[in-house]
């Protein structure tokens, strides 16, 4: 026998929920590191456009982390719909509701 409705959605939601804490995750490493290299060039009186190029490189990483939350977001709502259609509405909204208790 197959894998039951209630165990896919269970590791649906723990896989979502964990792939959504890894990008923030992410998000907050990569602040941490722009913060840590700007104020390593300020503290060390390096000339102002020395690591420009990795600072710019490091932003661009960070605004596709930023885009990728908002598809993982967009997984997240087609998710819920997918939900509703295999569980019925009552279900869904009972067992599924916000990403993260946390928040």
């Amino acid at each position: 026998m197959g894998m039951s409705h209630n165990v896919a959605q269970m590791r649906i939601i723990r896989e979502l929920r964990e792939a959504e804490e890894a990008l923030d995750t992410a998000l907050l490493r990569q602040s941490s590191l722009l913060t840590t290299m700007l104020e390593a060039r300020r503290e060390t009186d390096t000339d102002p456009f020395v690591g420009q190029e990795a600072m710019m490189r490091l932003t661009k990483s960070h605004q596709t982390l930023v885009s990728a939350g908002s598809d993982l977001a967009r997984v997240h709502s087609n998710l819920l719909k997918v939900q509703e259609d295999v569980l019925g509405y009552e279900d869904c909204c009972l067992l599924y509701t916000s990403p993260s208790p946390r928040d």
